[in-house]
């Protein structure tokens, strides 16, 4: 059987012709997300490390998230953190009050997400990106700090499961319901660090944000 999606863009990030299930690699990657609750650590463990600039300034992202506006003054210390390094770094994408927004809507709203590409993220909903095409998975903040010096990050090549799902969903019925029903059948440690590939005519009729497109 030839490789899954998961496996070719695996793959080609580590400059193997094939990659298989458990095998231990070293890859490059496309971007790196940290928002204003992970970022801090991984910035604290950037300069601990003695490192002095990021790999690249462009491929490193910085989403002021969950505490903007400030709720307080340790969240504001928080924030103004990562505001300090992202001007020191030069990073080209820092999203701050005005421009901030939900990190996982705000990516691909802004293009910076695409099918084939490797994304780490310090933060558990990264996987979200696998809708647009790509290998998306959270990350702790140290790994992100090493991820912003290097450029790379190892991985156990994940097994994948094919989830095909046939007929039509009634009306009101969205993405939503289809992966909670989903989650309902295998358990929340059904799928645990395997892929999940959705495929079938119910996955082809969906749009992009999971709504049926015949639903106004």
């Amino acid at each position: 059987m030839g490789m899954t999606i998961a496996e070719k863009i695996l793959a080609a990030h580590c400059d193997q012709d094939t990659v298989h299930p458990g095998e231990i690699i070293m890859a490059r990657l496309d971007l790196a997300l940290g928002n204003d609750i992970t970022a801090p650590l991984a910035i604290k463990t950037f300069g601990e490390s003695g490192a002095a600039e990021v790999f690249d300034k462009e491929k490193i992202v910085l989403v002021c998230d969950h505490f903007v506006p400030n709720k307080d003054i340790r969240s504001a210390q928080q924030c103004l953190m990562i505001r300090n390094f992202a001007r020191d770094q030069k990073i080209t994408n820092f999203f701050d009050v005005g421009k901030m927004g939900i990190e996982h809507v705000l990516l691909p709203e802004q293009g910076m997400v695409l099918p084939g590409e490797l994304v780490i993220g310090a933060d558990s909903h990264t996987c979200t990106y696998g809708a647009l095409g790509s290998f998306a998975t959270g990350v702790g903040s140290t790994d992100l700090a090493a991820a912003m010096i290097s450029g790379k990050a190892w991985f156990r090549v994940p097994p994948t499961i094919l989830f095909r799902y046939r007929g039509e969903m009634n009306k009101w019925v969205g993405g939503k319901d289809l992966i909670l029903y989903t989650i309902g059948k295998i358990g929340v440690s059904g799928a645990h660090y395997a892929v999940m590939e959705f495929t079938g005519p119910v996955i082809s009729n969906l749009s992009m944000d999971g709504d049926r497109k015949s639903v106004v």
